[in-house]
């Protein structure tokens, strides 16, 4: 089991080569029952998120014959850089197996770390056996994820940084994939606490389409979903670690899961207030943060305390990014999808143009339908995408094109509407 003497270790060991990140103050989090937010930004982290923490730390501690024999791991993206720039700080060879579909700038940051990237299998699962046959056959040193005693110990140097830059912290959110990240904070914090005779909250997120904790916590073993289908493909592990679930097990205060719009609107607003480049996955704390603010503070709330929610990593391919932001838009209420009908005649469009206007909507795209079943003889469908000003102004729109004697559908995926 992980201690506090463990990540003090893993702390000296990483001190010089790993950077303390910055824990800013989130005005736009900041508020109700969470109190004051900050956010502890680990996707400035070299590599661009937390993982080279583990990594570096498990590496320097292998022997001189293992070294020589090189280290293989498998990952879609994180997990591959971290440990290809601890090898190379260590000068030990590095192979990194990735699976087919992944974010060809994650492959190609991969490579500048000097690893040699083979693409294997359909996700992360058949990559990682991919790893392990190659581990088998060459003697390489298999550095895995997050079930591992050194790498939870070099996560937790995160929960060391987050008590020593903000001693008031009271509640800290964590996203939630395999564990390593959250059982390690879990550790230092709790421990520290105990120590100074307080106590801290310590809540883990998931996404609710790939939440494989719950159902482990309750049964009281590590449990495997079936499936997943979510954004956050960083925190997408489909069965908890072994070492990681005994220590959340035991120190973690409540795990919570969040939806797909909070994942996106969160890393819209990070994106727009924070200045931060987030990838869902690290947007997760901050999406329960606004999702579920009184879960995550649980009965610290009342008291006002500080909050952390962890940016755990910053690595998104830039289409994916472009994606998501719209996506986020339309969560949040500022980008809407509306089909309408109107009279097939002369300056019908016009008409519906200027209601739009007189509400100040921007439009994106539009086209013109002349043909379809719910479409009288005499009517067209004009199919919109307008940008706003949020939920409130959508709605003030529908009513505005409805009142003007047109009949308008909106696309089920803008729910605020």
């Amino acid at each position: 089991m992980v201690d506090l003497s463990d990540i003090r270790d893993a702390a000296a060991r990483l001190q010089g080569t790993i950077a303390a990140t910055p824990l800013e103050r989130s005005r736009a989090l900041s508020g109700g029952p969470v109190g004051s937010v900050y956010l502890k930004c680990e996707n400035l982290q070299r590599t661009g998120s937390f993982k080279i923490r583990g990594a570096l730390n498990r590496i320097s501690r292998l022997s001189d014959s293992e070294r020589g024999a090189g280290v293989v791991a498998a990952s879609a993206g994180n997990h591959a850089q971290g440990v290809a720039l601890a090898s190379a700080l260590e000068g030990t060879a590095a192979t990194i197996f990735m699976p087919e579909g992944a974010a060809l700038p994650k492959i190609a940051a991969t490579e500048s770390y000097g690893a040699e990237v083979k693409i294997a299998g359909s996700n992360v699962d058949e990559a990682m056996a991919a790893a392990k046959d190659f581990a088998d056959t060459t003697s390489a040193m298999l550095i895995p994820p997050f079930d591992n005693h050194d790498i939870v110990a070099g996560q937790g140097t995160v929960g060391l940084e987050i008590l020593d830059q903000l001693p008031t912290t009271s509640t800290i959110v964590v996203s939630l994939g395999g564990g390593g990240l959250l059982a390690g904070i879990a550790c230092a914090v709790k421990s520290l606490a105990a120590e100074h005779g307080r106590t801290i909250r310590v809540v883990g997120v998931q996404a609710e389409a790939a939440a494989a904790w719950p159902a482990s916590l309750e049964t009281g073993r590590p449990v495997a979903l079936a499936g997943m289908d979510t954004m956050a493909d960083g925190i997408a592990v489909g069965r908890p670690g072994d070492i990681p679930f005994e220590l959340i097990r035991r120190l973690v205060d409540d795990v919570v899961t969040v939806s797909e719009e909070a994942l996106s609107s969160a890393l819209l607003l990070l994106h727009e207030r924070a200045k931060l480049t987030v990838e869902p996955a690290g947007a997760a704390a901050a999406a329960a943060v606004m999702e579920r603010p009184r879960d995550v503070a649980g009965s610290n709330g009342s008291a006002g305390g500080d909050t952390v929610a962890v940016v755990s990593g910053g690595n998104i391919d830039p289409l994916l990014m472009l994606r998501l932001l719209r996506h986020g838009l339309s969560a949040a209420g500022r980008y809407l999808h509306l089909t309408v009908r109107i009279p097939d005649h002369p300056g019908a469009l016009a008409g519906l143009l200027e209601v739009l206007a007189a509400h100040d909507t921007n439009i994106l795209e539009i086209s013109h339908v002349r043909t379809g079943r719910r479409l009288g003889a005499h009517e067209v469908s004009v199919d919109l995408q307008v940008e706003t000003r949020g939920a409130d102004h959508c709605r003030t729109v529908i009513a505005a094109i409805g009142a003007a004697g047109y009949a308008v559908h909106v696309e089920e995926g803008d729910r605020e509407v």
